[in-house]
């Protein structure tokens, strides 16, 4: 109604990097929990530097009645100097004086439903972060898309265990609210089996989403009771072992699996996890419609394309190209090519990086970077990031494919797969393995988990060379941060032996 356009910011982040998305971003409004506010202050301090004019008016939302004078007091003194010289509103009191707000006041409405609404930052986990912009029309679309998927016969009861900072939290805060349903929003920002299963038995939730280490928490942590009632979950990402999925399932919970990215506003095609079907599949991408129900059950090996691919009621098509040529891959299940998007819930672009914004573009559909594969009957299935992909004497491993088989290892808790330089192959397999809690002593060397690979694994080229085992650099999003991981592998000592088939 102010006509302003919404920017949801990782409370991660550290201070430089917020100042840098916030010069970007010129906010006129900033509310701040009390928890961040000194990370705000201090990200403020630091533009002051370079940018004297900039200061916004910050909205401070308080723990209960406590008062923003005792907020700003746990900042450091530097930081509240600079507090003083900007406008310094308590949310709560905001909330009491809505009653007496002008009668008069007329709705900015958007001039154009292509009109920006939100900006949302990519994960930087290949570089510094991007703003992507969403417009009123995609956002009104993909809301309308995640409406269609949900059960109509229950009201939803969202539990927030996907960040809002994601994607604007995949569309739901605007999908929920036009349903009339209720938001279970956590205060605790470590989530732990016990939090969701307490809110899930104390407000009946119908339905949460979240990266796929929440199928691992409640894996481990649950008893054996199951829920009182189905919740639906949806989850992005690489999916974890077929037995956290089965046993995750057995419990009450109806798993569906999105791909997406945040140029899309999240996951672009959700679909129920089913055990015949392999990871990281992804729908037919030829959106031409079909009313032969059975045809439609076949082409996506799924459910109805209509109840589940919400992305093929508005999103144009998807596909698998070669990048150079832009000509569509043949359906033979090998050859490789790039994952695009073309459609109306896509993002408007990149916020002041032009350059960026054509590059995603080039050629008229949306570059995802992801490496893809096309099967016989139109389907597609994700390979790996194309930054990622190792060739190994003109071998193409997928690391997603190599990861999935260490997840499948009882002791191993996460696990990233880069390629490390060789001068007789160009690249071979390096793993990285983070062990769970209290195996540290069960593997007593990296001989087992590579023999496990090669019992496990469809190629003898696939089969990591070196484990080297610790915790994984992840950034402020918990995305793990491929590139150091290429670094370490590459500064480690040791050369290539070569195994035999």
């Amino acid at each position: 109604m102010a006509g302003a356009v919404l920017s949801a910011l990782n409370f991660r982040l550290d201070d430089t990097m917020l100042a840098l998305i916030l010069q970007q971003l010129e906010p006129k409004f900033i509310l701040v929990d009390h928890q961040f506010v000194h990370i705000v202050l201090k990200a403020l301090n630091t533009i002051s530097q370079t940018v004297p004019n900039c200061k916004p008016t910050l909205v401070l939302i308080p723990e209960c009645d406590q008062k923003t004078s005792s907020s700003l007091s746990s900042s450091s003194s530097s930081s509240s100097s600079l507090s003083s010289n900007n406008n310094i509103l308590n949310y709560n009191d905001l909330i009491e004086a809505r009653d007496h707000g002008d009668l008069e006041f007329e709705i900015i409405r958007p001039t154009d439903e292509c009109d920006p609404i939100s900006v949302n930052y990519t994960s930087g986990s290949t570089g510094n972060p991007k703003g992507v912009i969403y417009s009123h029309r995609a956002v009104y679309l993909n809301s309308l898309a995640l409406i269609l998927n949900m059960d109509k016969r229950r009201v939803p009861v969202f539990l927030w265990t996907v960040d809002m900072f994601r994607c604007n939290g995949w569309c739901y805060p605007w999908a929920i609210a036009a349903l009339g349903g209720t938001n279970i929003c956590l205060r605790n920002t470590n989530l732990s089996a016990k939090i969701i299963l307490d809110a899930i038995s104390l407000h009946k939730v119908t339905h949460l989403c979240g990266k796929p280490i929440i199928l691992n928490i409640l894996a481990e942590a649950l008893d054996g009771k199951p829920l009182a009632s189905r919740v639906d979950i949806v989850i992005a990402g690489a999916l974890p072992s077929h037995q956290i999925l089965t046993k995750v399932t057995e419990m009450g919970f109806n798993i569906s699996h999105g791909y997406g990215m945040t140029e899309a506003l999240g996951p672009q095609i959700i679909e129920p996890w089913r055990p015949e079907l392999p990871h990281s599949h992804i729908a037919n991408g030829d959106n031409k419609g079909d009313d032969d129900d059975d045809k439609s059950t076949k082409r996506c090996r799924g459910e109805s394309l209509g109840r589940y691919h919400h992305n093929l009621m508005i999103m144009e098509r998807f596909d698998v190209k070669d990048p150079s040529t832009m000509e569509s891959i043949p359906n033979d299940g090998e050859t490789m090519g790039e994952i695009m998007f073309r459609g109306n819930t896509l993002m408007s672009g990149y916020v002041k990086n032009s350059k960026a914004t054509e590059e995603a573009y080039n050629g008229g559909w949306y570059r995802t970077g992801d490496v893809g594969i096309r099967h016989q009957d139109g389907s597609i299935r994700m390979k790996d990031r194309a930054e990622d992909i190792v060739i190994c004497g003109g071998n193409v491993i997928s690391t997603l494919e190599v990861e999935a088989v260490l997840l499948s290892h009882p002791n191993v808790l996460e696990a990233a797969v880069v390629g490390r330089h060789d001068e007789c192959l160009g690249e071979i397999p390096c793993a990285f393995v983070k062990l769970k809690k209290g195996c540290e002593s069960t593997i007593t060397s990296s001989e087992e988990i590579i023999e496990f690979c090669g019992n496990n694994l469809p190629a003898y080229y696939m089969v990591p060379h070196a484990v080297i085992f610790g915790d994984l650099p992840v950034n402020s999003t918990g995305k793990v941060q491929k590139f150091v991981l290429r670094d370490k592998a590459n500064a480690a000592n040791g050369s290539y032996q070569p195994r035999s088939k």
